[in-house]
């Protein structure tokens, strides 16, 4: 009965997530509407993004704890990389990154009604079984650049779905572009995501979010051959915090 109880609660819980979603957009969809008009008016759309992310956040009841070890710049472009366990990790990383990005993200998150519009407006859409999205990737990458913006990828490629795996291998593109644009790689871990709103739908609590941004990786005056060993020292950054953190539980 009590675990029943718990269920019901836990479903009532996830819905109102859905539901904080949905609030702050319909309140700002004039103001989203204009801001997406124009490319040069980008930085509005990321502040009200923002707002947004830390509205379902603090309304679900998660309070992010944002360690860095290292600051960006103002008007710098970065490479934003994180673990990706859960669906808060879009709101977590609006709520971390002082700078405005991008995603660059998959295209079937366009189907949903409303978000998707901006979604679609907004981030660099990759369908990943085909070639040529991947290319076009980087040619909205290079004029998102261009205006001053950051990219912020998951490298995973995706959520997992077998929920035992600490860190996925890590796909190519986000280093590829890093290099290719030579801009700073910042890694960031989200120690607690998947325990707090994972893709299990029974699953999930209020509580502390925790982030660690760790030293930046630099790609000056690397070049593409460069890609998979960068690929695979970011990968390591992560996967040892992510690794320490689980043994300081058992």
């Amino acid at each position: 009965m009590i675990s029943i109880l718990r269920k019901f609660i836990t479903l009532l819980w996830r819905i109102w997530f859905y539901i904080l979603l949905v609030i702050p957009i319909i309140v700002m969809f004039p103001f989203l509407v204009i801001s997406v008009a124009k490319d040069t008016w980008y930085p509005y759309f990321f502040r009200m993004a923002q707002f947004w992310a830390r509205f379902i956040l603090y309304g679900m009841g998660f309070w992010p704890q944002i360690k860095r070890l290292q600051k960006t710049k103002r008007g710098k472009s970065y490479m934003f990389v994180a673990n990706h366990t859960s669906m808060a990790d879009i709101m977590l990383m609006l709520h971390v990154a002082p700078n405005p990005f991008v995603f660059v993200g998959k295209k079937e998150l366009a189907r949903f009604p409303l978000f998707g519009y901006f979604y679609k407006q907004t981030c660099i859409l990759v369908d990943r079984g085909d070639a040529k999205s991947r290319r076009a990737v980087f040619e909205s990458a290079q004029r998102r650049l261009n205006q001053g913006l950051s990219i912020c990828i998951f490298p995973e490629g995706g959520v997992p779905e077998d929920l035992s795996i600490v860190l996925d291998s890590f796909k190519d593109g986000a280093f590829r572009l890093a290099i290719d644009h030579q801009i700073p790689i910042v890694p960031m871990v989200f120690y607690d995501n998947k325990r707090r709103y994972s893709y299990d739908f029974f699953t999930g609590s209020p509580g502390k979010m925790r982030v660690k941004v760790l030293p930046f990786i630099e790609t000056q005056g690397k070049v593409a051959s460069d890609r998979r060993a960068l690929r695979d020292e970011t990968f390591t950054a992560i996967h040892k915090e992510l690794l320490h953190d689980l043994a300081l539980k058992v």
